[in-house]
């Protein structure tokens, strides 16, 4: 069934109608489609947002952490939308125990799509062969998975970047193909990585540099826009904030040189972290980020249980992008003109 447009006004009254039903105990499930969060059957986080024809999968990991634990991830999932307001569940594409070399932790991780296949980067915490969080990758003939190891061994390992001084620095991978067709892969935590793939997307081309921008703290996200190269990421100034914000820097090229141009969104609700992902759907850009203002089952958000949100992302004429005020309404409502 096609969903008929629904009016600015209209929504807005939809909207207001759901919070009064929370306030009531009625639960969010009255909630206009497109509100935040927009996945609401379980905590999620690190959102990376991957267009396939007139689909947008998400993927995500699943925060399931009990209490006060702080991260407990064991799997990735995927979700998809035609028209950003009904998501539909896929299930789990992989689990970190399939990385045969990994030993816990499901971080944050991205899609690709390249020569028909998709491939599928993601931090995890390596066996003690290699100590400290590393990157891996994975392959399947869809975007739904599953997802099987396509390298039998880390693709990124914390021996490869000597510079960072805690064990945690090689996560949160971003993966960009360009237009040459050359595919470039960035990560990171308070060093910001970046190095070519080669074409079989399992192995690097070349040495790792690194571009960190001012305030860098972890979760980079690569796209390009006309000859613009952009890159967003998760900052933290610890001279002044307590919770990570998002900023953005740059380029024209790839390689940089890149240019800070400030912060793009203010801090998320309840949330240290806060992860960005970026994609172009059916004409209009979108932000996807994540907080910890949901509730399900007597547990409230927290450091360990995130809710994925997202926003309308737009630009200005010379290409920087506006900032974002994160909002309830997300893309229940029609974009600020």
């Amino acid at each position: 069934m096609i969903a008929k447009p629904v009016s600015a006004l209209a929504a807005l009254s939809l909207f207001a109608l759901a919070l009064a039903a929370d306030a009531n105990g009625q639960g969010s499930s009255v909630a206009p489609a497109g509100s935040n969060p927009i996945i609401r059957d379980r905590f999620t986080a690190d959102p990376a947002p991957l267009v396939v024809g007139g689909r947008l999968y998400l993927y995500v990991g699943h925060d399931e952490a009990r209490g006060n634990e702080m991260f407990t991830m064991r799997e990735w999932l995927v979700y998809s939308t035609a028209d950003m307001r009904r998501w539909t569940y896929h299930g789990p594409i992989m689990n970190v125990a399939d990385f045969k070399w990994a030993k816990k932790d499901a971080w944050a991780s991205q899609a690709i799509r390249k020569h028909g296949r998709y491939w599928f980067y993601a931090a995890v915490e390596h066996d003690d062969t290699h100590p400290g969080k590393a990157i891996g990758v994975a392959v399947s003939d869809r975007p739904t998975g599953p997802f099987l190891d396509a390298k039998g061994s880390a693709l990124i390992t914390n021996q490869m970047t000597p510079k960072g001084t805690h064990s945690w620095e090689d996560i949160d991978p971003t993966v960009f193909t360009d237009a040459d067709g050359v595919s470039w892969i960035a990560w990171g935590n308070r060093q910001c990585y970046l190095a070519r793939l080669k074409p079989n997307m399992i192995e690097l081309d070349g040495p790792i540099a690194e571009i960190t921008p001012p305030y860098f703290e972890e979760g980079p996200w690569l796209h390009k826009r006309g000859k613009l190269y952009y890159l967003t990421y998760a900052s933290l100034d610890r001279s002044r904030d307590r919770d990570e914000k998002v900023s953005y820097a740059t380029a024209p090229s790839i390689r940089g040189p890149w240019t800070y141009r400030g912060e793009l969104t203010g801090s998320a609700r309840s949330s240290f972290t806060i992860h960005p992902g970026i994609a172009r759907f059916k004409g209009r850009w979108y932000l996807f980020l994540h907080n910890a203002a949901l509730s399900i089952g007597g547990q409230g958000g927290a450091l360990g249980r995130r809710a994925v949100t997202v926003e309308y992302l737009r630009y200005n004429r010379d290409g920087m992008m506006k900032p974002v005020v994160q909002t309830e309404a997300g893309v229940s409502v029609p974009p600020p003109r």
